[in-house]
């Protein structure tokens, strides 16, 4: 038995046991363990909660191979599909191929999936994401697609790397496959582990000690950037607030790629990069050599460049492969600051400047802004908890993320439902002063309540023929419902406070179910408004919904 292997399989055992409902209905044991897995895959590679990976789930009759399906926000004309196809098996010896008729399949799907005028019947779960993948596509947006092919054994056999080889030709840079398994969940997991370890820099450095901290500036190998993530992964990524985007997905990193295969630019890629930034508690080195230290470091983490280590990595990795070398003088600029724990502000300060030239996730760094903080007093006084970081606490009911605020907020009191989906990432950049300027802890949970019940009823509908809108509206639905309920209590929502929460929330919890249906009736007119009585596809409807047309319609219709 593997250890790895049972380590997983305890994990999707209580997957089983603690949340039956993300599963597939019945008392197929397998079929549940298959979902788990799948479900444990995309929490891993997604950095998402469970609960969040759950709804991704679309595995049943009709899914055209696809497990699961993660669809990515646009950014600069792009979004990122990933597909999961997951094969789990008793045997926990964690030695058997991934099989061959399922890479065939994976291929398969993606020839049809992506095509938007092929006709393939699928199940209620996966085609709306389908159709709202293809309106994308024809409203001229790319996707680029990563298949991640999931068991919880080894890797497929040669024979299907060789039709891999050819389906990644024929779709160039916008396709990828990938293998994920149990070695790599674990691996995952245990990347909090503190990296001790050794640097080997060239040429000389400038070490100085300014303000009771330490620098080190020099420059280092990529053939070192290789052989350190190699050994440690993303171990040393712990503290970046970037998530690693690959070649296939990110203009910058495919650029890095390019130079340092190109024989003309690889010997000065020092000049073409900003670098590498890393923290530690402490380095040392030998003062008595002049040039090229070995340096060692103690807890090792790097907070600004992770986007080229992974890449030189991936490229140095595919070097022998590709058939191309690069030479022993590409080297990359280093930064190394040893810090005490008790300036643990100031590395979150470090991190934010040397991040902000590109968009990032800046929701751990908003985490210590006072209204976050007045946020969690203020929630906490209520009854409930409230995340301000990733980190913090589980999950449950009583629980709150900023994100999911942030997500409500926008959409229900700052009418803007299509951001609210769709700008995800500027939440807590761009658009963080108008969601939370002067948000109070009794709006912000309002808003959560509202939309935690109108999604709640998309995943899980009452009505027995559930509009096709259902699946792309939940943003413009919470938006009416928390204007019917302002209306009729006879407020606006600066009235909403502490004082009349309460009051508030049992008002809505009485006539959610007549809210609901009056707000999928005011869409239905605003839809027939725009195109008339005639038929709406999935893709149009999607397209409506993402573009926020029916905004001008809900508002000549006196709905907002």
């Amino acid at each position: 038995m593997n250890i790895n292997a049972s380590i997983i399989d305890q994990r999707i055992s209580g997957i089983i046991d603690g949340h039956p409902e993300w599963l597939p209905e019945g008392n197929d044991l397998d079929k549940k363990k298959s979902a788990a897995f799948v479900l444990l895959c995309m929490s891993t590679t997604l950095d998402m909660d469970l609960d969040e990976a759950a709804e991704l789930l679309t595995d049943g009759g009709q899914d055209a191979g696809v497990d699961g399906l993660h669809v990515g926000e646009v950014e600069d004309g792009e979004f990122r599909v990933t597909i999961f196809q997951g094969k789990y098996k008793r045997d926990l010896s964690g030695e058997a191929n991934f099989p061959e008729n399922g890479v065939q399949k994976a291929i398969n799907t993606v020839q049809v999936l992506f095509d938007p005028s092929r006709k393939v019947a699928l199940n209620k779960k996966i085609e709306p994401k389908i159709e709202e993948i293809r309106s994308l596509i024809r409203d001229a947006y790319i996707p680029t697609v990563r298949v991640v092919l999931c068991n919880n054994g080894a890797a497929w056999k040669e024979e299907a790397q060789q039709w891999l080889n050819a389906a990644e030709k024929d779709y160039g840079d916008k396709v990828s496959f990938t293998h994920f398994n149990h070695d790599s969940i674990v691996n995952v997991l245990q990347r909090s582990k503190s990296v001790d370890t050794q640097l080997i820099l060239n040429g000389k450095a400038i070490v100085e000690d300014m303000n009771f901290l330490r620098v080190l500036v020099g420059r280092v190998s990529v053939q070192e950037i290789q052989r350190l993530f190699n050994q440690h992964g993303d171990k040393l990524l712990e503290r970046n607030i970037r998530r690693y985007l690959g070649l296939h997905a990110n203009r910058v990193n495919l650029a890095i790629h390019e130079t340092l295969t190109d024989p003309s630019k690889s010997d000065k890629f020092y000049f073409y990069n900003n670098g590498i930034t890393v923290v530690c508690d402490k380095f040392d080195y030998n003062a008595f050599q002049k040039e090229d230290y070995q340096v060692q470091i103690k807890n090792m983490q790097i907070i600004n460049g992770g986007q080229t280590c992974r890449t030189i990595q991936e490229t140095l990795n595919n070097s022998q492969k590709d058939l191309f070398s690069v030479p022993q003088s590409a080297y990359v600029m280093i930064r190394i600051y040893q810090l005490a724990e008790s300036k643990k502000d100031f590395v979150r300060d470090i991190t934010y400047a040397t991040n902000s030239q590109n968009p990032v996730d800046l929701r751990d760094l908003r985490s210590n802004d006072e209204i976050q903080k007045q946020l969690e007093m203020g929630i906490e006084d209520l009854g409930y908890s409230y995340k301000r970081q990733r980190e913090e606490g589980g999950g449950g009911s009583s629980v709150i993320t900023s994100t999911i605020v942030a997500e409500s907020v926008l959409a229900i009191w700052r009418d803007k439902p299509h951001q609210a989906k769709f700008r995800r990432k500027e939440h807590f950049g761009k658009l963080y002063q108008d969601i939370f300027q002067g948000l109070n802890a009794a709006q912000a949970l309002l808003s959560v309540l509202i939309f935690r019940t109108v999604e709640n009823e998309r995943k899980r509908p009452s009505q027995q023929n559930p509009a096709d809108f259902l699946p792309y509206a939940s943003h413009y639905i919470s938006m009416l419902i928390g204007k019917q309920l302002l209306a009729e209590q006879g407020i606006s929502l600066q009235d909403v406070s502490h004082r009349n929460f309460k009051q508030l929330l049992e008002a809505f919890e009485a006539k959610q179910i007549e809210y609901h249906q009056k707000a999928i009736q005011e869409l239905r007119d605003a839809l027939n408004y725009c195109y008339g009585n005639r038929d709406v596809s999935l893709q149009q409807l999607s397209a409506t919904f993402r573009r926020g047309d029916l905004l001008e319609q809900l508002d000549i219709l006196n709905f907002i």
